[in-house]
């Protein structure tokens, strides 16, 4: 019944507010603090958390006053995360993967309310989006970022890509780390039943990047993991793998992997194990 709820709802109100923000796009109406294209996000956010039976816990909001330019970086385990920050965050812009803007009605007013697109598989594009980004923090408007790339299936944090906090950087804005938890019982990655469900939501302490510069990108964010980490584990019992072990354990996975296939491939056939010269070897290299 949630669900049926759920799902009618936004279809009705997404176009109700994707043509809000389009029209008064094609108007000319300029984005101001407080516009039509802010009340119309949150609007829908609201209504998408209603719809759900969502109830929202807020941990250290103070973090949010006074309002200045800030990175917020979170974790993401379900569109629900989307929809709690949008609902929450006084201005803002998100950076989304550039698949969402192909989305009819949906892509023009995502971009219209000022979300910034990213190929996540082109790395000169993704550095370009987070340049727009930058300027958007500069002109006054925090962004929102999950560095994860995409929704993981558990909420143990994963590795974290470093574009976020080159941004945080060249904008000379604090990170903000921010965990939300609980989004994952309204609606689970694959999963299209929705539930209601109480959401955490903890703003930690920020990170200043004054003085920093692009070298210190890696220390940044195993900083901002190191802290998302510990507040899910202290409060919600969520234990998450350091990203330098993580990386280790799949590197050896993979060699262990390859050791049975070549174990396996000279019990098959030992013919096949026999070097030749007109192939590359494991040890050669190919120019």
């Amino acid at each position: 019944m949630r669900t049926v709820l759920a799902v009618v709802t936004m279809l009705v109100a997404t176009p109700i507010f994707a043509i809000a923000v389009i029209g008064a796009g094609m108007l000319g109406v300029p984005n101001r603090p407080g516009g039509i294209y802010d009340r119309s996000s949150r609007g829908w956010a609201r209504v998408a958390l209603w719809a759900a039976g969502v109830r929202l816990v807020l941990h250290g909001d103070d973090a949010l006053r006074p309002f200045k330019p800030r990175v917020f970086v979170s974790n993401h385990v379900s569109w629900y995360d989307i929809f709690t920050l949008l609902a929450i965050l006084p201005r803002y812009r998100f950076v989304a993967k550039a698949e969402l803007f192909r989305i009819p009605l949906f892509g023009a007013a995502a971009r219209r309310a000022g979300t910034i697109p990213i190929e996540r598989e082109n790395r000169k594009a993704a550095f370009q989006s987070y340049e727009e980004a930058a300027r958007e923090i500069r002109a006054g408007s925090s962004v929102v970022v999950c560095p994860e790339g995409t929704r993981g299936g558990s909420y143990a944090l994963r590795p974290f890509k470093k574009g976020p906090f080159v941004l945080a950087i060249a904008a000379a804005a604090p990170i903000v780390p921010v965990v939300v938890y609980g989004t994952r019982e309204v609606q689970r990655k694959g999963s299209f039943v929705i539930r209601s469900a109480t959401v955490h939501v903890h703003f930690l302490e920020a990170i200043e990047t004054a003085g920093r510069t692009y070298a210190d990108r890696d220390e940044m964010a195993d900083e901002c993991w190191r802290r998302m980490a510990t507040c899910l584990e202290a409060d919600h019992g969520v234990v998450s793998t350091p990203p330098r072990e993580a990386r280790r354990d799949r590197k050896a996975m993979a060699e262990a992997q390859g050791s049975r296939s070549e174990s396996s491939g000279m019990s098959r056939s030992p013919a096949t194990a026999i070097p030749d010269s007109r192939f590359p070897t494991p040890d050669s290299q190919v120019t």
